[in-house]
C-alpha cells in the first residue's frame, strides 16, 4: 500500500494523508509544520491556496466524484 493517500471529498477538498511533501512550480517546499494530513483546495476560492480554508462551503461548491479507471496512456512519440 502507498504511504500517501489522496481522498477526493464530495463538495470539498482533496484530503492528503501520510508521508508527502508539497512543492511549488519551482520546487520550493511548503512548510507543513509537521502535519501528516492536509486539505487541498478544489473550489479555487481559498485564501490560503493551495490549502483548503473551508471557503467551498460559503461558495456552495458542488462536485461529486466517483472512482473510475483511466484509459491507457497514449504512447509517447
Amino acid at each position: 500500500m502507498a504511504t500517501t493517500r489522496i481522498t477526493v471529498r464530495n463538495d470539498g477538498s482533496l484530503r492528503v494523508e501520510g508521508d508527502f511533501e508539497i512543492v511549488d512550480q519551482d520546487g520550493k517546499v511548503f512548510g507543513l509544520a509537521g502535519r501528516t494530513k492536509i486539505g487541498l483546495c478544489r473550489c479555487g476560492h481559498s485564501e490560503t491556496k493551495p490549502f483548503c480554508d473551508g471557503t467551498h462551503k460559503k461558495m456552495n461548491f458542488q462536485s461529486v466524484i466517483q472512482a473510475c479507471d483511466l484509459p491507457p496512456a497514449a504512447p509517447k512519440p
